[in-house]
């Protein structure tokens, strides 16, 4: 099948080497280099990467909406066109271009978490399940009908970042039998229920603040949803400190303690009291300096009794 492809980040990879591997990939589209790491300098994508090393033809349009990049996308002739967390939003007439419409690799089940995050959002819900689902694009946000869907536990100790990884291996192999399928006319695109709904609102850097007076579960799940960004963190009597990694601890609450009070620091766990619960920290990080087990953090310190917030 001759396809298109539009993404950006690492999580569309997976999809646009499967494609490369089992389909004719006519075209490429991804966001314009942007500024990064400490010196700003210009970056480019990892799929604009890929198609470089691949030498497929490659568009980088600051915007969809002008004729020239639909034009072009006309010329590839493309039977399809995949969307994989590409970032700019399709105008109606390239949704209507391809003969097969455009399939866009959503990481969720839908119709819960439609938007921009649906993988930290479940993470901090306490879903036990996720997945991806296979979805014909219209004009709406995620709401298209649905071709396929893959479904997949969320494990104890996944981050968004482990999470994602799985997802998007998961995304291709579902996106190649969804493309199988297509062609032999044996697949048909559901309607999203209606009942189910609900939005994966962007990650702001404000949600990593951890507040202590809440319970240990849930500050928990925050640490590993915002790993790899942007990182739960807090305080340490004035100077910020990241957390990286914790568990959930079986202890009751004290209700002599203040909620964010370190109980003690003991065989490479850092209890810290909640509102509910106590959270055993496990790795720290103070501004400009490495990634620390709570051992070498508190090496020549005393942390018991401290407060963090």
């Amino acid at each position: 099948m001759r396809v298109a492809f539009a993404g950006t980040p690492e999580f569309a990879l997976p999809a646009l080497a499967a494609l490369h591997e089992s389909h004719r990939v006519v075209g490429v589209l991804t966001q314009p280099d942007r500024p990064s790491g400490r010196g700003r300098h210009l970056s480019a994508s990892p799929v604009k990467t890929f198609a470089e090393t691949h030498l497929l033809p490659l568009m980088q349009p600051a915007t969809l909406r002008d004729e020239a990049p639909r034009a072009q996308i006309a010329a590839w002739n493309p039977e399809v066109l995949v969307v994989v967390a590409y970032g700019l939003i399709l105008p109606p007439s390239l949704l209507e271009l391809p003969r097969y419409g455009c399939l866009n690799i959503h990481a969720s089940l839908l119709p819960r978490w439609r938007g921009a995050a649906p993988v930290q959002r479940a993470i901090l819900a306490g879903d036990s399940v996720t997945g991806v689902t296979i979805m014909r694009m219209d004009r709406g946000l995620d709401t298209g009908p649905m071709l396929l869907r893959k479904e997949i536990a969320i494990g104890t100790h996944d981050t968004s970042g482990s999470l994602l990884a799985a997802l998007a291996t998961l995304g291709a192999a579902a996106l190649l039998e969804a493309l199988a399928e297509l062609a032999a006319g044996t697949i048909q695109a559901l309607p999203q229920p209606k009942e189910g709904v609900t939005h994966a609102a962007k990650v702001e850097k404000s949600e990593a603040r951890i507040d202590w007076s809440r319970d240990a579960a849930s500050i928990e799940r925050q640490v590993r949803a915002f790993d790899p960004w942007p990182i739960a963190e807090t305080a340490l009597e004035g100077e910020r400190l990241r957390i990286h990694s914790a568990v959930n601890m079986p202890v009751k609450s004290d209700k002599y303690l203040k909620s964010g009070s370190i109980v003690s620091v003991h065989d490479g766990i850092m209890l810290v009291q909640c509102g509910q619960g106590a959270l055993g920290v496990q790795k720290v990080q103070k501004p400009g300096g490495r990634v620390l087990s709570v051992s070498e953090f508190a090496h020549n310190q005393h942390l018991a009794g401290r407060l963090l917030g």
